[in-house]
């Protein structure tokens, strides 16, 4: 992940990955504004984000080259996290997903991957108790 450089959502500004999220672990969601499932599993990933307040970052991923959709799609969802367009996948490359969708990755706060969760999450709980087994961040 190191030197990945991606475009913010929502103004277009480049942004270093491993500068924004260095010092703290995160949870990466790689989804498109397409993807039945993942528009299922955003409202989620806001609401762990909103309970876990400063304790980890939570960062959508827009995995598709129609960022305005996928722009979109969050603001119809509701969904206020940051995220970050990768129409090349670079993310899913750089920690070796499948091409498949959503996919989180769940980062320790020294960049490292801790896991790649290759499924949906179905409630808060699970997204809780996934990023506390793998990160030891308990929201």
């Amino acid at each position: 992940m190191r030197g990945l450089t991606l475009e913010c959502l929502a103004d277009g500004r480049s942004m270093d990955l491993t500068a924004a999220l260095a010092g703290k672990p995160a949870l990466l969601n790689l989804w498109a504004y397409w993807c039945g499932p993942c528009a299922e599993e955003l409202p989620l990933l806001q609401q762990f984000s909103d309970r876990a307040s400063e304790s980890i970052t939570v960062l959508t991923v827009h995995s598709d080259p129609a960022t305005a959709k996928g722009l979109s799609r969050l603001t119809g969802l509701g969904i206020h996290l940051p995220g970050v367009a990768d129409p090349d996948t670079k993310v899913r490359n750089a920690v070796g997903a499948p091409a498949v969708l959503p996919i989180s990755v769940l980062l320790r706060a020294d960049g490292t991957v801790a896991k790649l969760v290759v499924r949906p999450f179905k409630s808060v709980d699970d997204i809780s108790d996934t990023v506390a087994a793998e990160l030891g961040v308990r929201a």
